[in-house]
């Protein structure tokens, strides 16, 4: 099997996947801090502009637009993540601007990764999707960050999942679906507590979803910037 058969494989076994640990990450004194005050209590945000800029800039665009106020956590997940950000109480997404560009390599390059406590963007199975729709990883999900692509065209050396591939050709793993991840941004600095509350609520069908939606809606009443 060569990589683009194996890329095809595992990007069948990834799609829908989308979603967070706390990290350790150091804080900056001139970082933006964003307030979400939930039904289940307040949850403060550090975001890294100088890490992932362009993701950076459009959450706060959504903040600054008031995006997230009266939307839920729609998928929350207790040992892998919870989701919110894109839908209002009656399960209707809300509308949003066209997608940010994907930042997740430069991102971990920088050191953020998907462990919990951070705050990562969610998107489709089209690594260039994310809008507005935001994960909290309440896990250490090493399987959702970007992967880094050797220096080289062909690639002389590139391992994945156990897996050894010899001169190929760079733009097939630049371009890899599978290989993007999920780009990290920021993590939480203070309300851990309320987010193992969310992760721990009773979940199961709600709107159009089967499964994952806390029966017990968690609105995000507001998001503020507020540094």
């Amino acid at each position: 099997m060569n990589f683009k058969q194996f890329s095809r494989v595992v990007l069948t076994t990834l799609a829908g996947v989308a979603i967070f640990s706390i990290a350790n990450i150091a804080s900056a004194e001139n970082t933006p801090h964003v307030k979400l005050a939930t039904s289940a209590g307040d949850i403060l945000l550090e975001l890294y502009p100088d890490k992932a800029p362009k993701t950076v800039e459009n959450f706060l665009q959504y903040v600054k637009d008031k995006h997230y106020n009266g939307t839920i956590f729609h998928r929350v997940i207790g040992n892998f993540m919870i989701q919110g950000g894109g839908f209002d109480a009656r399960y209707v997404e809300k509308p949003t601007r066209a997608p940010v560009v994907h930042e997740g390599r430069q991102s971990v390059e920088k050191g953020l990764h998907n462990v919990v406590g951070t705050l990562a963007m969610a998107r489709t199975s089209d690594p260039q999707s994310a809008t507005a729709q935001f994960f909290i990883n309440v896990k250490d999900n090493a399987f959702l960050d970007p992967v880094l692509i050797p220096p080289g065209d062909p690639v002389p050396r590139f391992e994945y999942q156990g897996r050894i591939y010899e001169n190929t050709p760079r733009a097939q793993l630049v371009n890899a679906s599978q290989l993007f991840g999920y780009t990290v941004f920021g993590k939480v600095i203070a309300g851990m507590d309320v987010i193992d509350k969310i992760k721990a609520t009773p979940t199961g069908a709600g709107g159009p979803f089967p499964t994952d939606v806390p029966q017990t809606p968690i609105f995000i009443n507001s998001a503020t910037l507020v540094k």
